[in-house]
């Protein structure tokens, strides 16, 4: 008796945790996927350190990327310092290049232009990065770039000052 009545409780909660989403059907299952209907999607979170690039010649910039996927969506958010003041910069995801190199941000792999970021850094050299794509556009990205920018439209200026490996989670 104390199972079933468990059980209940259990779907009780997992019943108004969905309602919560503005009535739509989907849940969390044990296993970390995300149920929508006959549709089922991988969830998770990851958070990856900004590397110096050789760019960054007058500049130290050093952060995190996170990520996180929320069904059919990535959402990130990169947050730098040590960034040139009032300046603006433009991220984006990447795929592995063809350069033969262990590191991806070393590969020179095509943009993932959809992925696209841009921002300005405030007068101390901080600047937040955030933006959503569909999950299938950065599937099988390998490495997340910060470029100064030309100008507000996200022009990179230079093969970026910050880097990441990444993976998709």
């Amino acid at each position: 008796m104390k199972n079933v009545m468990m059980f209940g409780m259990g779907v009780v909660l997992l019943s108004s945790c969905s309602m919560m989403g503005g009535g739509m059907k989907s849940g969390t299952m044990s296993n970390g996927t995300m149920s929508d209907g006959a549709m089922a999607v991988k969830q998770g979170t990851a958070s990856y350190s900004l590397g110096r690039q050789p760019a960054a010649t007058d500049i130290t910039p050093m952060g995190n990327v996170a990520v996180a996927v929320n069904g059919a969506t990535v959402a990130t958010n990169a947050k730098l310092t040590g960034v040139a003041a009032n300046t603006y910069y433009v991220a984006h995801y990447h795929n592995q290049g063809s350069t033969q190199t262990t590191d991806p941000c070393s590969s020179n792999g095509p943009a993932l232009l959809d992925s696209m970021m841009v921002g300005k850094s405030d007068a101390g050299g901080n600047l937040t990065l955030t933006g959503s794509v569909a999950k299938t556009v950065v599937q099988a990205a390998t490495y997340y770039n910060v470029h100064t920018a030309k100008d507000e439209s996200g022009a990179p200026a230079d093969a970026g000052v910050a880097c990441s490996a990444v993976k998709i989670p």
